[in-house]
């Protein structure tokens, strides 16, 4: 308990150094896109239109522009079954492979790689094993591998086609599971702004909102995915503990994520006034999607398998 005492400390304080040392460029060639589209594959909830649609306490979306078609992130696929969930519910949806060109990875976490295997790997898949994957372009935020192809460590933020790019890796620390470098990506949609696409929200929503700022000129138009708000309860369980209270938090244990915390990130977001907000239920309770979409009303979005949201 004092190693990891010491270690959340010293990680804290290495993060915030970090993120005060830490420039970036405004990126002005970025370009846009006039049509973008978020599909859920993996998420808790899912569609009541697909009844053979699986949910599970990971993420996978299938995003789409003009020109472009990416995969952000890989599932949990926790029973690693094969095919594993991913596989199932893109197959529902008459997905395969070469429906998308690139794959980014929001972070180095079980739940968005495909499995505690292969985060241990520092790699990902979309299911028990690798399969072929072709020539697809492969953004992560640390240094990872994948047979057959070669990743791009996308440390610092980096335009990754038409109107699409990483915001880079911000890092946090937490208490169990040391330091945590994550990226989100942001989308440019002509005529509205950026959509930020998030995984898990570590690096927390005030630094990934702050960073869009410094990179972007272009005004929030929207905040979809992640922020890890496990407030009354874990979608993620083992042996009836409620892990996710726990885990990922960045704080320490015994102080967990309160709904007066959540609100307080409400209340930041509300002041880049989005017109589209959505938050994934794989990391965040009930009672903080319920504060989410009374906040936004109108302008919120349920997350789930097989629903599109279109801008």
């Amino acid at each position: 308990m004092i190693y990891l005492m010491i270690r959340f400390n010293k990680g804290k304080r290495k993060a915030e150094e970090h993120w005060q040392q830490s420039t970036v460029q405004k990126i002005a060639d970025l370009g846009a896109t006039k049509s973008l589209e978020i599909l859920p594959l993996i998420d808790w909830h899912t569609s009541t239109s697909h009844e053979d649609l699986k949910g599970e306490a990971g993420v996978s979306y299938l995003i789409k522009t003009d020109e472009n078609s990416v995969l952000f992130d890989v599932g949990l696929n926790s029973r690693q079954s094969d095919p594993s969930l991913l596989l199932q519910n893109m197959k529902q949806l008459g997905i395969t492979t070469d429906d998308f060109d690139i794959i980014v990875i929001s972070h180095n976490h079980l739940d968005h790689v495909g499995g505690m295997k292969w985060q241990r790997r520092r790699s990902f898949s979309l299911t028990t094993h690798q399969i072929e994957l072709g020539e697809k372009a492969v953004y992560t935020p640390i240094l990872m591998a994948y047979q057959g192809l070669n990743p791009i460590c996308t440390e610092n933020p980096t335009v990754i086609a038409k109107g699409i790019a990483t915001i880079g890796a911000i890092s946090n620390q937490d208490f169990l599971m040391g330091r945590i470098l994550e990226q989100a990506l942001a989308v440019n949609v002509e005529g509205k702004g950026i959509v930020l696409i998030i995984g898990c929200g570590h690096q927390t929503l005030s630094k990934i909102i702050k960073r869009a700022e410094a990179l972007f000129e272009e005004p929030i138009y929207g905040v979809i995915g992640g922020l890890h708000y496990p407030v009354t309860d874990s979608r993620y369980k083992v042996m009836g503990i409620k892990i996710q209270k726990y885990l990922g938090t960045c704080k320490l244990p015994w102080r967990p994520i309160t709904i007066a915390e959540v609100q307080e990130n409400i209340d930041f977001l509300k002041k880049q006034n989005p017109k589209i907000v959505g938050l994934s239920p794989h990391d965040s309770c009930d009672a903080s999607i319920a504060t989410f979409r009374s906040a936004f009303q109108n302008s919120y979005k349920e997350i789930k398998v097989g629903e599109k949201i279109i801008m």
